[in-house]
């Protein structure tokens, strides 16, 4: 049995009745996923950030504006970066990156396994099925996205920032905190939440990754794992962590390209429609899945990172209350 699984258990068994609504909720809400999840998401931020900021400079390039620099594949990309911008370039937007990796992974472990084990009371179900699974990463991921969307505006404009004496001083940002006020003062809420539509559409990714994730783990349990009780080694996290992304990646990839360039600075789009279409007319399919090789690069060590370092930092946790 997973760490993660034990602490989301360890409220539901101490007798506690089921309690509807918010205060069911709340009875199950657990620090140590936050505490775990933070840790797994800056670890893995700090590792891959690199291929982060070139899969945004592939997604939002369009061919549009002369100020986006032009990559003719990934070896380019690295190189004109290095010459352009030095080892500094490659770690661009890192803080809001780290904060909002951060943030994100920590929250949604923290809400996704308060959710499942509510849905475990409510249904008196010892495991949940693929369907119930999805619906309580989608449930976390909608509730993550609100509190975490203006950090990733942040750091999607932190890595576009190239050409910068071509930019006006309200587009220049020096740091995240600079950027938070900028962004507020010339576009106020609303451009702190620029790319949030295709961002709830992309709840989907991670509903479909935690659901895999999940499925294989019970799938490993069921015909591989003689005790159920013990736990899995790294090796066995890091396969499930790996294909459950690539799985969600695929399948969802398109919404990360829209989402990107609405927070795009250098460009305008008038709603997520208006940047799906443009990009259709323009690129055809293909322009939905630039970036989609650096994004890979980035996402598999990252999502293995992450949930290694999540399921090991929660374990300790549960020996420590022990």
């Amino acid at each position: 049995m997973s760490s993660a699984l034990k602490m989301s258990r360890e409220s539901a068994g101490n007798g506690d009745r089921y309690k509807p609504g918010i205060f069911s909720f709340l009875s199950h809400v657990k620090s140590g996923h936050l505490i775990a999840g933070v840790s797994g998401g800056v670890a893995s931020t700090l590792a891959v950030h690199p291929f982060d900021l070139l899969k945004i400079r592939f997604a939002v390039n369009d061919g549009s504006t002369s100020s986006s620099p032009r990559y003719r594949g990934l070896i380019n990309a690295v190189a004109m970066i290095f010459k352009q911008e030095g080892i500094v370039g490659f770690y661009r937007g890192v803080t809001p990156n780290c904060i909002g990796a951060g943030a994100s992974w920590g929250f949604y472990f923290f809400f996704y396994n308060a959710i499942k084990t509510q849905m475990s009371a409510r249904y008196q179900k010892d495991r949940l099925g693929p369907g119930q699974h999805m619906v309580a990463a989608a449930q976390a991921g909608v509730l993550t996205l609100v509190m975490t969307n203006p950090v990733w505006v942040v750091k999607t404009r932190m890595c576009l920032q190239y050409g910068t004496s071509k930019l006006p001083e309200e587009l220049r940002y020096r740091n995240t905190f600079d950027a938070l006020r900028k962004i507020y003062r010339t576009d106020g809420v609303k451009g702190l939440y620029r790319g949030f539509i295709p961002g709830v559409f992309g709840v989907s990714h991670g509903a479909l990754q935690f659901m895999a994730y999940e499925e294989m783990k019970k799938f490993y349990y069921n015909h591989y794992k003689d005790d159920a009780t013990k736990q899995l080694g790294t090796a066995e996290y890091l396969v499930f962590a790996a294909l459950s992304k690539l799985f969600a990646t695929t399948v969802t990839y398109p919404y990360q390209v829209v989402r990107a360039r609405l927070q795009d600075q250098h460009k305008k789009y008038a709603g997520a429609f208006d940047c799906i279409t443009r990009t259709w007319r323009h690129e055809g399919y293909k322009g939905f899945y630039k970036g989609l090789v650096p994004n890979t690069l980035r996402v598999t060590p990252a999502t293995a990172i992450t949930f290694v370092v999540y399921e090991n930092v929660a374990k300790w946790l549960v020996s420590k209350d022990n």
